[in-house]
């Protein structure tokens, strides 16, 4: 390149721009499409932070819940338990921060025992067998009736309620039949076995955290196993008879005690009654006996002549003749001969 040439060419005022007094008092040409592009671009950043705002304020509104009174509410933060609410209106910081499970609490659910578990030709074993304290097999059917009342407890301490509840029943249910007797169960004692098996599954699953509550308890059957059903009635038929036949004995003895009681105390009280009199007859014969000899003590010849005529008197009281003295003063008895009898005698002594 020559001395004094620049990269514009060999005159040395040459520029891009042109000669600069020329470039300034020439008209400026202004390019209007650039600024209506610059005016299009603010106008939808505009539309776009409006937009974003708008998401944004919704995205905040909506951590806004509502619980129900009959429900609890259990606000995850990243998945993990954060707090529980209760009814009412509340609010909890939007998803994915924090989310909330609602969980009803009143709501009662229920699980049986006594589905077959499987069968095999004519024998068939059910888990409702169950082996009673007397080696009995009683088979039975019980519905567990419960809810939840911790929400916290219910979501993070148990993978399958009803599962759970299952096996805890059906295990606690076996134990309290094999410390039972069959008769009790079958026959209507079945109220305790109801009242001993819903304490005992609660205090299993409060043991596990399981936040249910077990509202009640009912056994639907307790029957013997269809294979002996036919045994059990007869059984059950000889008790009964056995029951009335006592209960007849019962009825008797009874009736017949107190009669017997009655009768018992009636004859004491005539021997006591014939005792009394006899003793005291003896102690008046005794007595008189007494009186006649002080008597006859005092005058032996007018004693005797009084006591020979006294026993003559009640000896011929008793007698069928009568004794007429003839010698006797104004003794003006005509003998009279009865003659409807021949035993009557009328005797004179003279």
């Amino acid at each position: 390149m020559a001395k004094n040439q620049g990269p514009w060419g060999n005159n040395d005022n040459a520029n891009p721009w042109g000669d600069n007094e020329e470039t300034l008092n020439s008209p400026k040409v202004v390019d209007f499409s650039v600024l209506e592009r610059i005016k299009k671009d603010d106008g939808f950043d505009f539309k776009i932070r409006w937009a974003l705002l708008a998401l944004l304020v919704i995205w905040l509104l909506s951590g806004f819940y509502q619980i129900q009174p009959s429900e609890q509410g259990v606000v995850l933060r990243f998945g993990a338990y954060a707090y529980t609410t209760d009814a009412g209106l509340h609010y909890h910081l939007p998803y994915p921060i924090e989310s909330v499970e609602k969980v009803s609490i009143t709501q009662e659910r229920s699980i049986t025992i006594g589905e077959a578990a499987y069968s095999s030709g004519s024998n068939s074993f059910t888990e409702s067998h169950m082996l009673t304290g007397d080696e009995n097999i009683v088979d039975i059917n019980l519905t567990v009736v419960w809810r939840i009342k911790n929400a916290k407890d219910y979501l993070f301490n148990m993978r399958s309620p009803d599962i759970t509840v299952q096996v805890a029943a059906q295990s606690v249910l076996r134990e309290i039949v094999g410390q039972s007797e069959m008769q009790p169960i079958i026959t209507g004692d079945r109220g305790k076995v109801e009242d001993e098996t819903k304490a005992e599954l609660q205090k299993v699953l409060d043991e596990f955290g399981s936040g249910i509550e077990i509202v009640r308890v009912k056994l639907q059957k307790a029957d013997p196993p269809k294979q002996v059903v036919d045994a059990f009635n007869e059984v059950q038929r000889a008790k009964a008879d056995m029951e009335r036949f006592k209960n007849e004995a019962e009825a008797y003895r009874n009736e017949i005690l107190p009669k017997a009681r009655g009768e018992a105390s009636q004859r004491l009280q005539n021997a006591q009654a014939y005792k009394e009199a006899v003793v005291n007859k003896a102690k008046g014969d005794a007595e008189r006996f007494i009186s006649v000899y002080n008597a006859y003590k005092q005058g032996k010849e007018v004693t005797s002549k009084r006591l020979y005529l006294e026993t003559m008197e009640n000896v011929l009281n008793k007698s069928n003749k009568i004794i007429l003295d003839q010698s006797a003063k104004g003794n003006n008895v005509l003998p009279l001969l009865p003659l409807n009898t021949n035993t009557s005698t009328v005797a004179t002594e003279k």
